[in-house]
Parts: C-alpha cells; sequence; structure tokens
C-alpha cells in the first residue's frame, strides 16, 4: 500500500518532467495519463486495504485499464496483473515471491507490446532491473540489497533508451528522430521501483 502511494506521488512530482520526455518522442501526455491512473489507483486503495497482496494489485490493475489513455493503460495494466496473479493470496513477500511478482510483470509486458530489449521502451528499465534481482536473490541476498541492484540496473537501462532508435510505441514513427531522447516508459518504470526500493 506505501508502495502505490509512493508512486502516485513520485508521479504527481515528475508529471511534467516525463510529459516533457513524451512531448519530444510521443504524444505528450505519459505523465498527465499515469497521474491520472494513480490517483485513481489511491482512491480505490482503502476498498482493499484488508486484502492480500495478489487482490492489492488486481485492484491497480484494473483500475489503470479502465482509466489511463494510450498505451500505458494496457501496459502497466497488464504488468500489475500479471504480478498479482504470480502472487495470489499472499500477505507477505520473500525474495523469491518479490522475483516472481517482478518477472511476471515483465512476462506481461514484453506479451502486451511485443517489445523486446533494445526497441527503445519501458522492457529497457524492466528487463535488467528483474535480471539484477534474480542474480541478487540466486546469491542469497536480501530484499533491500537485491532492490537496490534492480534500480540501479534500471536507472542504467533508463539511460540507455537515449541513444537508441525506437522500434515501438509511438516513437517509432519518428525513425532517426527518436534518437537523442530518454524514453518516457522506461522513466516511468524506473520511478515505479524507485518508490518500491524507497520503501523497503
Amino acid at each position: 500500500m506505501k508502495w502505490l502511494q509512493k508512486f502516485a506521488t513520485t508521479l504527481e512530482e515528475n508529471k511534467d518532467y516525463l510529459t516533457e520526455l513524451d512531448a519530444a518522442i510521443g504524444d505528450a501526455d505519459h505523465g498527465i495519463n499515469m497521474v491520472r491512473g494513480f490517483q485513481k489507483v489511491i482512491t480505490q486503495l482503502p476498498s482493499v486495504a484488508d486484502k492480500d497482496i495478489g487482490s492489492i494489485l488486481k485492484t491497480v490493475s484494473m483500475t489503470l485499464i479502465s482509466t489511463v489513455g494510450g498505451a500505458s493503460g494496457p501496459l502497466y495494466g497488464t504488468l500489475f496483473l500479471r504480478a498479482s496473479t504470480a502472487i495470489a493470496g499472499k500477505q507477505e513477500l520473500t525474495e523469491q515471491d518479490m522475483l516472481k511478482m517482478l518477472q511476471a510483470g515483465l512476462e506481461g509486458v514484453i506479451g502486451r507490446g511485443k517489445a523486446q530489449l533494445g526497441d527503445k521502451t519501458m522492457v529497457d528499465a524492466l528487463a535488467p532491473a528483474v535480471a539484477a534481482f534474480g542474480q541478487a536473490a540466486q546469491e542469497s541476498k536480501l530484499m533491500l540489497e537485491a532492490m537496490q541492484k534492480a534500480v540501479a540496473a534500471a536507472e542504467q537501462g533508463m539511460k540507455e533508451t537515449i541513444p537508441m532508435q525506437a522500434k515501438k510505441g509511438r516513437a517509432s514513427y519518428l525513425g532517426e528522430r527518436s534518437v537523442g531522447h530518454q524514453d518516457p516508459g522506461a522513466t516511468s518504470s524506473y520511478l515505479m521501483l524507485k518508490s518500491l526500493l524507497d520503501i523497503i
């Protein structure tokens, strides 16, 4: 619950920044759409406060799919839906549970958006983060350290979208003109994971 509230606040604080990034290579609405979606999520949270983590994330998913425009609604909606299924019924998460949740979310985004690493999308922040968390979990690192590694990898992945040419989404229509701009979806994905780390 604290993570989702933190992410909502972080989106609010970065709304103009995300919109600015999206103005360069998209529809200039990523920040606005994400903030609208998560404001709605926050209003729904009290109704699931006593529920398990899977149920909470499923509510997030349904709310985002019904309120967020553009590609962000279906992509983030699918991320949270798959994550919710991976940890259905859980009241708390071990490192392995968190890994399952993150992996399922990433697979959902790839399945829905058909983007791969290097296509200049949110996958470029999420995939390295999940890999880094998985590596840390394999080395028996605790949640905090594993998430620190995941967030560092997400930040690196986000920055690496700058020189890329977009192959998916609205930005791909720009061809070479998409080069030199940081991807807004990768940026909001990084902020999502950073919010989770802050709460942990």
